[in-house]
């Protein structure tokens, strides 16, 4: 499994598990707890989750899910917004640990942007380090100039930025990737594969026919192209787990990355930076 470096040097697997809408269905319920072990026995051990998922119900599950390798995994939960301030970001964090049925997460990020001061929140995820109950924290959905104010906030200590990036959804390398690398700050990407309904592409089913590969599979190696991008698609069989673990195996080359740029140009002006 290759890896990528966090800021205070911790390695995780580029290729982790999201687990957005999972645990929402009781019939698919074994289906999913199979489909996240899998995983695991593949080398896909950063796990994603947050608490607005199914209103607690995927960190429930997962809980059930890490019941026998929880020290196996890096565990990625995020908070609402509104609850990221004094005393609230507390509350949220334990409840989550309730849920996921563990004594810490490995990383908590605040899900987007919300009205609480960032220096508030800045100062409740140090006290949540100092207590114990998360390792590290972080943030989702932050543009160029959101960075720039939690940076300026005394956010140095922000371990990743968790965004929605894909072949579809370049706009955040015009000027927000730039600055994660200036900060040595990894991508986190969410919906890698636009939730399995990537347009066609003529480019994309042209490389994946060289690598004997599925257009989608093409897709997660081009967003894993970068050593400094975590991937976290979602998966909710085991079949559709090992068919994502093979784009790890897949080195593209640059006339491979030319086409899909062709198909999938980079940005070329600033764009909103789009999110779920």
């Amino acid at each position: 499994m290759r890896s990528v470096t966090l800021p205070d040097h911790t390695e995780v697997s580029a290729l982790g598990q999201g687990t957005w809408r999972m645990g929402e269905d009781a019939s698919c319920r074994k289906q999913e707890i199979a489909a996240l072990r899998t995983g695991i026995d593949l080398g896909m051990t950063l796990i994603d989750t947050a608490e607005m998922y199914g209103d607690g119900a995927t960190e429930t599950l997962l809980g059930e899910a890490l019941a026998e390798v929880r020290d196996q995994v890096f565990l990625v939960s995020k908070v609402y917004p509104q609850n990221a301030g004094r005393g609230r970001l507390e509350r949220a964090c334990e409840a989550s640990l309730q849920r996921l049925k563990t004594d810490r997460l490995d990383l908590y990020l605040l899900h987007w942007r919300g009205s609480v001061p960032l220096d508030e929140t800045i100062e409740g995820m140090d006290a949540l380090i100092n207590a114990g109950k998360i390792r590290r924290w972080g943030v989702s959905n932050f543009d160029h100039s959101d960075m720039e104010q939690l940076l300026r906030a005394g956010g140095q200590a922000c371990t990743t930025n968790q965004i929605l990036y894909n072949v579809t959804e370049r706009g955040a390398e015009f000027d927000l990737l730039p600055l994660l690398a200036e900060h040595h700050t990894p991508l986190m990407a969410y919906s890698p594969l636009g939730q399995g309904a990537l347009p066609t592409s003529p480019n994309l089913s042209a490389v994946a026919k060289r690598h004997d590969a599925t257009p989608l599979q093409i897709a997660l190696a081009w967003v894993l192209r970068d050593p400094q991008i975590i991937a976290i698609p979602k998966a909710g069989a085991a079949a559709h787990v090992a068919a994502n673990r093979r784009a790890l195996d897949l080195s593209l080359t640059s006339d491979d990355l030319a086409a899909i740029n062709v198909d999938f140009p980079a940005p070329t002006h600033k764009t909103r930076l789009a999110m779920l």
